[in-house]
């Protein structure tokens, strides 16, 4: 795999329902999981499932706080904006020194892909540091683009 550079660029503006977890352990993602999931479920997103927009902002949210828990330093911030447009996904940590580093040259079945997965998920993503505190954001679309049917 090449390459990725996870882009220092601001967070861009969001307008819209604000949703916040405050993070503690890594024990509290299948908790955090669930409720972004029922939150989804409140604004009339269709139940989750492997290839829906929901369950592709359910993945970049679990990805992108689980590096935060284990790679960051407490307290975990995720933060997700609804917006008319998509989803803003905002995770912030304590550790602003560290930057973000997708696994470079790395067999994927070491682990370690998740900044990749999320960057071919969203439509931008980047950090930035605000007042201590370390900023990993991504923007995914509310609608998962039409795939072409496999061939037979």
């Amino acid at each position: 795999m090449g390459r990725l550079a996870w882009p220092r660029r601001p967070l861009p503006d969001g307008c819209g329902e604000v949703w916040r977890w405050d993070l503690r352990g890594v024990a509290q993602l299948a908790s955090a999981r669930a409720g972004l999931r029922g939150r989804l479920g409140m604004v009339g997103v269709p139940a989750p499932d492997e290839d829906t927009a929901g369950e592709r902002l359910v993945l970049a949210f679990d990805e992108l706080a689980s590096n935060a828990l284990r790679h960051g330093e407490s307290p975990v911030v995720a933060t997700v904006v609804a917006g008319s447009g998509g989803w803003l996904l905002d995770v912030s940590d304590r550790a602003p020194g560290t930057m973000p580093a997708p696994a470079v040259d790395r067999d994927p079945a070491k682990g370690g892909m998740g900044l990749h997965l999320v960057a071919r998920l969203s439509v931008a993503h980047g950090w930035y540091v605000d007042d201590g505190c370390k900023h990993v954001w991504a923007c995914l679309p509310s609608v998962a683009p039409d795939r072409q049917p496999a061939l037979a």
